[in-house]
């Protein structure tokens, strides 16, 4: 369904009505406070928070997706400090090797351009027919203390019995069932691969529907912990930072944090009074982790009552319904999906809700970081752009939205 533009009083009303008030768009200095961000092995929960308070979606950032020079040019720019989802694999799984070798050399170069960056990886929450042309490499069969063999990955192996959760990304893909030992081969591979080419962080997904055969999240357990212990042999600083969405609030065995932060997706509440695509954060609403987050003794071994979280925008798939507030599903916004949403409003619009996102976690639970939106895929596009890319407009990023001014001056006033 075709959006009618909107007016610039329509700018102001929507802004004015949600209290987000207006964004610096020059450029600022760098306002970067003195933080020792050192660690090795495991890690603190200042130095965590300071990662999380400058971390930016960067989706397929090393998967050869954009202008790499622009991009660590962006990133530079704003002060970035934890890249997430820089590599994942929906499928294409027969392509993994290729891709690993290819994105070695310029996750390196993103190293070289800044030291302090983690960088994460995706093991994500579905898996396709592609992944029986993948070998087991032996070190997957000895993580798991089973005698190696010389074959390739089964997926039907990974299903779920009973013929649950087939198909659910298209014809020839499965939810993988983390009980399963086809699953847990196929995680290891993943987690020690990354780790072997500079990635410091893992994105398992949507860990409450893998686990669903996982009662005390003991498999789940045992699998972020067997890439911990190849992190502590092969990583960068010796640790490799655990996460997934956790809408229940997290996962936690006898006191103990099985994850390093937790995510979420951001859930903004639709609010057709207050103008067209209006939305607002609210602590309660959908399956939103606002104000719960548990608690425990974390795996560096520290402990807090909520542990530290990122929030994004989320990706997935828009309605027939686009512009249409009342769609059913928490994780629609106005028919569309969260980054849709936001990069098809208005930019003024835009760059208020990058500055009141943030100001309205931190008053409302100073656990959860937003995570800026930097280059997210977009399922419905926006004036013919099919990826959103917070760069300012540039030859390397001609399509870019213009929000890197934004980031750049909200991250510098709160430093």
């Amino acid at each position: 369904m075709p959006i009618r533009p909107w007016n610039r009083r329509e700018f102001s009303r929507l802004a004015a009505g949600l209290g987000l008030g207006t964004c610096a768009t020059g450029r600022s200095p760098a306002g970067t406070l003195a933080v020792d961000r050192r660690f090795e092995g495991r890690i603190s929960r200042e130095v965590l928070e300071s990662y999380l308070a400058r971390a930016i979606t960067m989706q397929d950032l090393f998967a050869g997706r954009g202008d790499l020079a622009e991009d660590l040019r962006m990133l530079s720019n704003l002060g970035a400090k934890f890249l997430g989802r820089t590599l994942g694999f929906r499928g294409e799984e027969s392509r993994l090797a290729g891709r690993l070798e290819k994105a070695r050399p310029l996750i390196a170069r993103a190293h070289a351009d800044d030291p302090e960056r983690i960088v994460q990886a995706c093991v994500p929450e579905v898996v396709s027919r592609e992944v029986e042309a993948v070998p087991v490499p032996a070190r997957a069969f000895q993580a798991l203390g089973l005698p190696a063999e010389t074959r390739n990955f089964r997926f039907q192996d990974m299903a779920f019995p009973y013929g649950c959760f087939r198909d659910p990304w298209g014809e020839g893909t499965l939810l993988p069932d983390v009980s399963r030992t086809e699953t847990q081969l196929w995680f290891h591979h993943l987690a020690a691969s990354y780790i072997d080419i500079g990635v410091e962080a893992l994105h398992y997904g949507q860990v409450e529907l893998t686990g669903q055969n996982d009662p005390g999240s003991t498999h789940l357990a045992a699998i972020f912990e067997r890439a911990r212990a190849h992190a502590a042999r092969r990583g960068r600083r010796k640790l490799v930072l655990c996460d997934a969405e956790v809408p229940s609030g997290g996962l936690v065995r006898d006191g103990k944090l099985l994850l390093d932060f937790h995510s979420c997706p951001l859930r903004a509440r639709p609010v057709p009074k207050k103008g067209p695509k209006a939305r607002e954060l609210t602590v309660g609403f959908a399956d939103s982790l606002y104000g719960r987050s548990r608690g425990g003794t974390t795996v560096s071994g520290w402990s807090c009552d909520h542990l530290p979280y990122l929030v994004e925008l989320d990706d997935w798939h828009p309605s027939d319904h686009l512009g249409q507030p009342g769609v059913p599903g928490a994780h629609l916004c106005w028919g569309d999906d969260e980054v849709g949403w936001f990069a098809a409003l208005p930019v003024e619009v835009r760059r208020a809700w990058l500055a009141y996102c943030p100001r309205w976690i931190r008053h409302h639970d100073p656990a959860g970081h937003f995570q800026m939106p930097g280059s997210r895929a977009l399922r419905s596009p926006v004036q013919g752009r099919s990826w959103y890319r917070a760069n300012a407009p540039t030859p390397g990023a001609p399509g870019g939205f213009g929000d890197e001014a934004a980031i750049r001056a909200i991250w510098a006033a709160k430093a």
